[in-house]
């Protein structure tokens, strides 16, 4: 089978054929109808976070339909449309049990440690493989697997409160489901911080309010239109110091800033006036729980979450096309995402 995989940091990825995978017993076997691209998948080819074991095929948010099942797989049948959980846990351990699977010591993500959806096939334990609705094309299912998921677990790590205001600190492809579920969750505004002004307008149509970050002081415009009080969450998806250390400042009494945007900078602040003065709190969200999905696509299914609009582009699997994609986003560009359709 044709596959787009990793080579060496800092390389253009390169189309290989590789054999399709086998599965065991409790496995599924995936025909991949798309996969997503990522901004993750731009710092794994950057050399930022490491890929392993090298070649490997990249690809986390990945839908599909099932090809063939393991003997003992019952939760799902040959025909069915998926989307895939991205981290392949033991389903065992202390932290699978309690439904914090991403911390599971076997872990292996998909397109990262292990080979992804970057290619005409995948497998995986059957367990990961959600139910997707007819209701929903595969393109967006394959980025409810990361960027949707990844914002849900971001927005129940912050704790949100109806009738609370949240700031979101980048409206790309995480960001737009973010201010979309920010707003499910009962928040009384939601504000969307960016420079890129498609992006903003798009989350404006998901009811958020602006705030280009190019034109205005993001931090002095949101204490402006919050009586000078603050937010009470912002949530950075970014990975920038500079939006980081915004998303600390915009925050008032008893606020919550959740960290998503992968970062090697470290993030300085001033431990009283920052901090400790109106008992903030400094919150890191890492990936999302399995337990979490069904949810998340069923509110896609009832458009509580739109995600029509947020695939931007879709391209063939071609190494060409993919590696043209993944500079775009090392450039943050302006698609909001791209699908890969085999």
């Amino acid at each position: 089978m044709k596959a787009v995989r990793f080579i060496a940091p800092q390389q253009p990825l390169e189309m290989q054929n590789i054999p399709v995978p086998e599965i065991g017993e409790r496995d599924v076997l995936v025909k991949v109808k798309a996969a997503g691209i990522c901004h993750s998948d731009a710092h794994y080819r950057a050399g930022v976070s490491p890929v392993r074991p090298v070649p490997l095929t990249l690809g986390h948010e990945v839908a599909g339909v099932v090809e063939k099942i393991g003997s003992q797989v019952t939760n799902v049948k040959v025909g069915e449309r998926v989307c895939l959980h991205y981290n392949l846990t033991c389903g065992d351990c202390y932290p699978c049990s309690t439904g914090n699977d991403q911390f599971c010591e076997k872990a292996l993500m998909l397109g990262h440690y292990t080979n992804g959806g970057y290619a005409e096939y995948i497998a995986v334990p059957a367990r990961n493989a959600i139910h997707l609705p007819d209701e929903i094309p595969f393109e967006q299912g394959a980025t409810l697997m990361c960027a949707s998921a990844t914002a849900f677990h971001a927005l129940k790590k912050s704790r949100l409160k109806v009738g609370e205001r949240v700031a979101i600190f980048g409206v790309g492809g995480l960001g737009q489901s973010a201010v979309q579920l920010a707003k499910a969750f009962g928040a009384l505004e939601v504000y969307a911080v960016d420079i890129n002004e498609d992006k903003l307008k798009l989350a404006q149509e998901y009811g958020a309010i602006p705030v280009n970050g190019k034109n205005v002081d993001a931090v002095t415009e949101l204490k402006k239109l919050t009586n000078n009080k603050g937010v009470d969450v912002a949530i950075e998806m970014i990975g920038l110091k500079q939006t980081m250390k915004q998303a600390l400042q915009s925050v008032g009494a008893l606020g919550r800033v959740v960290i998503v945007g992968l970062s090697s900078q470290p993030l300085e602040l001033n431990t009283y006036t920052e901090l400790l003065g109106n008992e903030v709190e400094l919150i890191g969200s890492n990936d999302h729980h399995l337990q979490e999905l069904p949810l998340l696509v069923e509110m896609a299914r009832r458009k509580i979450l739109d995600t029509s609009k947020v695939v931007s582009k879709t391209i063939p699997l071609d190494a060409e096309e993919i590696n043209a994609v993944l500079d775009t986003l090392e450039k943050f560009g302006s698609d909001v995402r791209t699908v890969i359709v085999p």
